[in-house]
């Protein structure tokens, strides 16, 4: 299939606005990378770039070694999935998938086998006789995956390509992507502002903010070791509690009404950088709060009052202030609470990190 390399890649419109500021990511052949961030974080506009619809202002596009900044479109090896179906409404599923292989001029015997080897791939072989208005937004979107899988390109590139779906329509599709992402082995990157998508899909995510890449990963290197505060927030659902303060010797103070959090034990050499700083925060995920005492490792323990609560079914999460402090305690469905008494919980020290909340970067041990 395809490596693809950015280098210093920067975007900058004739108005001036910068929207991507020197991006640098180096893609492996077959793999999966998800883009994700908030509305205006530069992620389409960066995908753009590399499909060629939008000019690159700086930098350097590289696919399999070759220089793709002034290629055309169709030069690139690539296919595109748009946001937005853009199926034929007069044509069949057949003749949509056929479409672009006949404009190249393939012969009807080739389009034929390709055709039938998409519609078998997507599970779409009883669908080709009908019009997209006869098919479900589901259906739609495999024809329009077909579209891009039937032309065997390189590099599949998908601009949110499951918004336009329901919620159990993404969840299907979500798997579905990844079963033919495996089956066809194309490099693949993938744009989303939904966080579940991106972590459930992705071999590697892109986090973006501002034009700006803030951290790079699997989604368990962003879920469990976000390297700053944005990326601790955005990524994950509840996002992870924070609470802002200073270390002092082994105790955290807490910024808002001075309670204490004992952190004896605690990794030395993080916490001997963070005594420097002026200003630190704690971060944990809610479900990793225990409401059982934790006998085996250095913990903290907590009380929060609880305000309300989310039943999900296979979890609880119960929301109250620490302090000053918005808490969420993420459990099970059977855990026992009173809303607007107290609720004691524990975190163990292996699930904690703290940022400097100047530079809102973690605090490493270096």
């Amino acid at each position: 299939m395809a490596q693809i390399k950015l280098e210093n890649i920067n975007k900058i419109y004739d108005n001036g606005f910068h929207a991507v500021h020197d991006f640098n990511l180096d893609i492996k052949d077959n793999e999966f990378i998800i883009m994700v961030g908030p509305s205006g974080c530069g992620k389409s506009t960066t995908l753009r770039m590399i499909a060629g619809i939008e000019s690159i202002s700086g930098g350097t596009l590289t696919i399999d070694g070759t220089v793709c900044n002034n290629l055309k479109p169709h030069d690139r090896g690539i296919a595109m999935v748009f946001q937005s179906y853009a199926l034929y409404p007069t044509m069949t599923v057949y003749d949509n998938l056929a479409f672009g292989l006949r404009i190249a001029g393939f012969d009807e015997d080739e389009i034929e086998v390709r055709v039938k080897e998409v519609a078998e791939i997507l599970g779409i072989e009883t669908y080709l006789s009908r019009k997209p208005k006869a098919l479900s937004g589901g259906q739609q979107q495999r024809v329009a995956l077909g579209r891009a899988l039937i032309r065997h390109a390189k590099v599949f590139l998908m601009d949110e390509p499951l918004s336009n779906l329901d919620a159990i329509q993404r969840v299907n599709m979500r798997s579905e992507i990844r079963r033919i992402h495996q089956r066809v082995g194309a490099t693949t990157i993938y744009v989303t502002h939904d966080q579940v998508e991106a972590m459930t899909m992705a071999d590697r995510i892109v986090v973006m903010k501002d034009g700006y890449i803030q951290q790079i990963g699997t989604p368990k290197e962003l879920y469990f070791k976000p390297q700053n505060l944005f990326v601790a927030g955005f990524i994950g659902d509840p996002q992870m509690n924070f609470i802002y303060g200073k270390i002092d010797g082994d105790k955290f103070i807490a910024k808002e009404d001075g309670s204490v959090i004992d952190l004896k034990g605690y990794n030395e050499k993080i916490l001997k950088n963070a005594r420097k700083l002026d200003e630190v925060v704690i971060g944990f995920r809610p479900e990793c709060c225990s409401v059982e005492e934790i006998t085996d490792a250095p913990h903290i323990s907590e009380t929060m009052k609880v305000e309300v609560s989310e039943m999900l079914g296979d979890t609880l999460n119960i929301y109250g202030f620490l302090g000053k402090n918005h808490m969420v305690v993420r459990t099970n469905p059977f855990t026992k609470y009173t809303v607007n008494e107290d609720f004691k919980f524990y975190v163990s020290y292996d699930h904690i990190v703290l940022f400097d909340a100047k530079s809102e970067n973690i605090i490493n041990e270096d």
